[in-house]
């Protein structure tokens, strides 16, 4: 499984890219996608919607099962990737790059050191 270096993660299995001084692109890891099997369908949130770290944001379908896609840090959703709507299987394809679901500008006081980096979610994953 690829765990990327340079992102955060959560025991709910998102990833967390500070894409500029607070705001992030969350997508879920490699380890979900395919615990998750073939994506066939992914519900994104409506732009604006402000949420609370740990609210339910998204779903992901799969031939397998339906999975919720968390907040990992409070905000407002800013942007979303609108080539899920078309393609969800980006997100098995490419889960850390073309298959990101949102952005958020962080809330006042989000900060991503209560995050998991790199090292603390492969002990997490591994067997």
């Amino acid at each position: 499984m690829k765990v990327p270096g340079n992102l955060f993660y959560t025991t709910e299995h998102e990833w967390v890219e500070e894409r500029q001084p607070g705001r992030v692109r969350v997508g879920i890891t490699d380890y979900a996608q395919d615990a998750l099997g073939d994506i066939v369908y992914v519900a994104l949130p409506q732009i604006g919607r402000t949420v609370s770290t740990g609210e339910s944001l998204a779903e992901v379908e799969s031939t397998k099962s339906v999975a919720e896609v968390y907040a990992p840090l409070g905000g407002e959703v800013v942007a979303i990737n609108p080539a899920l709507s078309a393609s969800p299987e980006l997100v098995n394809r490419d889960a850390y790059g073309d298959g990101w679901f949102f952005e958020l500008a962080l809330a006042q006081g989000a900060v991503l050191a209560g995050l998991l980096d790199a090292t603390a979610y492969q002990a997490l994953i591994q067997p």
